[in-house]
């Protein structure tokens, strides 16, 4: 292991601070001793992004608008939660029930990762549900409009190749609960 050293925190205030957005500015010292005053962390919620898997072999995506890139993805539902409200488990079910309206005894946790550690605060945290079975209609929030697609597991990996699954979130929950259920 090298000598890494941690940048030293001088100053910290919220800048911007709202529902929607949130963003820190930070004085910081690096080991090298230079002062940076305007290092911006964007101050994101914690995220559960589920893999769920039907009986049939099949994966349940959600294609949706994402307004930021101005394109309909094809990702797995997912959501923001609180800790502090409900588990990282509970978060992962209700994200996948409210936007496919399918549900499942056993959800399993896959890992837990940063998603843009240079700049956000938040963790994603991946979950695997099998044998996922159809329950309920969607419980849409007010900003979704989400249709549910669902995508033989054999056909999955070369969708992300060719691009039609691009999110990263969804892209590391298919292969790493992919890998753990083989």
């Amino acid at each position: 292991m090298t000598d890494l050293k941690k940048w030293q925190l001088l100053e910290s205030k919220m800048v911007l601070d709202h529902y929607w957005c949130k963003v820190r500015q930070d004085v910081i010292k690096l080991p090298n001793g230079k002062i940076i005053d305007d290092y911006f962390v964007n101050v994101r919620p914690e995220i559960a992004v589920i893999l769920p898997i039907t009986t049939n072999k099949e994966i349940i995506f959600v294609r949706q608008y994402r307004h930021a890139v101005g394109e309909f993805v094809l990702e797995l539902p997912a959501g923001r939660f609180n800790p502090a409200q409900e588990s990282t488990e509970v978060a992962a079910k209700r994200e996948m029930e409210e936007e496919t309206g399918y549900t499942t005894q056993l959800v399993r946790k896959i890992a837990t990762q940063y998603d843009n550690p240079s700049k956000d605060t938040n963790k994603i945290h991946l979950f695997l549900a099998e044998n996922v079975v159809k329950f309920a209609e969607q419980k849409l929030d007010i900003t979704e409009e989400i249709e549910v697609v669902l995508i033989p597991i054999e056909l999955v990996k070369d969708k992300i190749r060719q691009g039609e699954i691009c999110v990263t979130g969804s892209i590391a929950a298919i292969y790493l609960g992919l890998d753990l259920i083989n």
